[in-house]
């Protein structure tokens, strides 16, 4: 193998870990923004049973 094999070989190392990394970075983004919907959706649940024991309170 001469040292042109041995560089493309690098390279193409290089590149699959680079393509894993993104992939990675992707599914890792997604599953943030999806927790943090469902962070959202839970402190809208807890605010709505807030504002209905007050209303239950005050009535």
């Amino acid at each position: 193998m001469g040292i042109k094999d041995q560089f493309q070989d690098k390279a193409e190392q290089l590149k699959d870990q680079a393509q894993k990394a993104r992939s990675g970075a992707q599914d890792e983004a997604s599953q943030r923004g999806q927790q943090g919907q469902e962070q959202s959706q839970d402190q809208d649940q807890l605010k709505d049973a807030a504002d209905d024991a007050r209303d239950r309170f005050q009535s």
